[in-house]
């Protein structure tokens, strides 16, 4: 939290402060993810008058993300940078006179979201039947070029052969 009586008392008043995140993960729908490292925020916090604050400001933050083939953790660095406003009586991120700073990144990390992450371009993912990780080594079961999800076409296929 970040003290901001000063700004928000005096119109046209801006401070600049770089504060360290207290938040060790990071927590959404589709999972939680935990922060291996965070820069501090630095962050700029003017008074733009008619109870608006304007919050510009930058942080990076490197996050364990699963691989979208195999689900190793990848250490995946998200370069945030915010230029918002809010209103005071929103209250988006301000709780009385202090801005919740863990919650303004926690919801601009969503912006910079990477669409998808891997271990390694070449990753070969897990094995549809046993789950065995294939970058590790291979397993015992029977393999088919056909994408498993081409099955039902395959059996509809088979059944015409006889026509």
């Amino acid at each position: 939290m970040l003290d901001l009586t000063d700004v928000i008392l005096t119109e046209g008043k801006s401070v600049h402060r770089d504060v360290e995140l207290e938040m060790d993960r990071l927590s959404y729908r589709f999972g939680t993810f935990k922060i291996a490292e965070a820069s501090p925020v630095s962050l700029t916090v003017e008074n733009c008058g008619d109870r608006r604050l304007s919050l510009t400001g930058d942080v990076t933050v490197k996050i364990w993300i699963p691989c979208a083939r195999c689900l190793k953790p990848v250490a995946s660095e998200l370069k945030i940078q915010f230029e918002t406003e809010t209103d005071l009586d929103k209250k988006d991120y301000i709780d009385g006179y202090n801005l919740d700073v863990d919650r303004l990144v926690h919801d601009e990390a969503l912006l910079v979201w990477p669409e998808r992450v891997l271990c390694r371009e070449d990753c070969k993912g897990l094995c549809n039947t046993c789950g065995q990780n294939l970058n590790d080594g291979s397993c015992d079961c029977e393999r088919t070029d056909l994408d498993s999800r081409m099955a039902k076409i395959l059996d509809i296929f088979s059944n015409f052969k006889e026509v």
